[in-house]
C-alpha cells in the first residue's frame, strides 16, 4: 500500500504516436505552414468587431495556444487532396469556437488564470466574459455561413451545440463522482470529442475526400479527441503544473469526475466515496497528494492509460 501523502509518478509531459515514439510537435511540423496562416486568420477577426469591443475579442483569440484542432484540419486535408484556403478558414472557425468554450469555461470554474496570464473574466467581469464569448460563437458561424453550401454551417453548428450541451450536463453532474463508465465517456466524446472530430471532418470534405473517407476521418477524430480528454484528466492528477498550463486539481475540486476517479470509486467502494467527498469539501494542495495516493494504490493512472490507448489503436 502506498503511503496518503505520496506523490505518483508522474505523467510524461506530451503523449507520443502509438508504437513510434514520434512525438505531435514533429507531426505538427508538417502542417507549420497552415497553422501560421491559421494563426494570421483568427488574429485578422479582430477587425470585424465593434472598435469597443475588439480589446475583448483581441485577449481572447490571441493565446491560441497548441492549435490542436487546427493542426487536425490540416493533416486530415492531407489524407486527401491537401489544404486549401476552404481548409485554412473552417480552421480558423473551429479555433475560433474552441476559444469561445475556454472563455465560458473559465467563467463556470471561477479561473482566474490561463496560459500564464488572468482570463477575459478576472480581467473584465463575467459579464464582459459571457458576451465576449457569445460574440465569438456567432461570429464562428457567420464565417462558417459565407462558404457556398450549408454542409460546413451545419456541421459547424450541430457541433457547437454538441459541445455546449455536453458543458450543460457536465455543470449538472457536478459533484457526482459516481458516473458510470459509459455516462463519463459520452459526456467526453460530447465536450471534447466533437470539435476533434469536426476537424478532421471538414479537412477531409474540403480538400476533396468522398463520403466514406469523411466519415472514417470524423471517426478518428472523435477517437483521438475522447483519449486526449482521458490524457487531460490525468494530467490534471498527476502532471506538472508547467505542462498542464494550471493548477494542478481543478477538475476534482471542482466537483467533476474525471477517469482515474471514477476507477478508484469502481474499486473501492462506498467507504472512498465518502473519503472522496470530504476530501474535495476541504481541498487544498494536501489533498491532492492524500488523493493520489489512493489512486496510486489502486493502479487507475495505469487503467486509465489503457483505455486511453484503446482509442489509439
Amino acid at each position: 500500500m502506498i503511503a496518503a501523502g505520496t506523490q505518483a509518478t508522474p505523467l510524461p509531459d506530451a503523449p507520443t504516436t502509438q508504437n513510434t515514439g514520434v512525438e505531435l510537435t514533429e507531426i505538427f511540423l508538417s502542417v507549420a505552414p497552415f497553422l501560421d496562416g491559421v494563426q494570421r486568420q483568427v488574429a485578422e477577426q479582430v477587425a470585424a468587431f465593434d472598435p469597443e469591443i475588439a480589446p475583448y475579442a483581441e485577449y481572447a483569440l490571441s493565446r491560441q495556444g497548441k492549435q490542436l484542432r487546427a493542426a487536425l484540419t490540416g493533416l486530415a486535408a492531407n489524407c486527401a487532396g491537401g489544404w486549401n484556403g476552404s481548409v485554412t478558414r473552417a480552421a480558423v472557425i473551429i479555433e475560433m469556437v474552441h476559444l469561445a468554450t475556454l472563455v465560458h469555461d473559465d467563467i463556470m470554474d471561477e479561473a482566474e488564470v490561463r496560459r500564464g496570464r488572468p482570463t477575459l473574466a478576472s480581467k473584465w467581469g463575467n459579464s464582459v466574459a459571457v458576451l465576449t464569448g457569445d460574440c465569438l460563437f456567432a461570429h464562428s458561424l457567420k464565417l462558417a455561413s459565407e462558404f457556398p453550401t450549408t454542409d460546413v454551417c451545419r456541421a459547424v453548428s450541430t457541433s457547437t451545440r454538441n459541445v455546449c450541451s455536453g458543458e450543460i450536463i457536465q455543470n449538472n453532474r457536478k459533484g457526482d463522482l459516481q458516473l458510470a463508465e459509459e455516462q463519463y465517456f459520452e459526456l467526453i466524446r460530447m465536450k471534447t470529442g466533437e470539435l476533434f472530430a469536426l476537424a478532421c471532418e471538414l479537412g477531409g470534405s474540403l480538400a476533396g475526400a468522398d463520403a466514406e473517407e469523411t466519415q472514417a476521418l470524423r471517426r478518428y477524430g472523435m477517437a483521438l479527441g475522447t483519449a486526449y480528454q482521458i490524457y487531460d484528466d490525468c494530467l490534471d492528477l498527476f502532471g506538472a503544473e508547467e505542462s498542464a498550463g494550471k493548477s494542478l486539481g481543478t477538475d476534482i475540486a471542482g466537483g467533476k469526475a474525471t477517469l482515474p476517479v471514477l476507477l478508484l470509486q469502481q474499486q473501492a467502494g462506498p467507504e472512498m466515496t465518502t473519503k472522496l467527498q470530504q476530501t474535495v469539501g476541504q481541498w487544498d494542495e494536501n489533498q491532492l497528494n492524500i488523493l493520489r495516493g489512493w489512486l496510486s494504490e489502486f493502479s487507475t493512472l495505469e487503467q486509465s492509460q489503457a483505455r486511453l490507448e484503446r482509442y489509439l489503436a
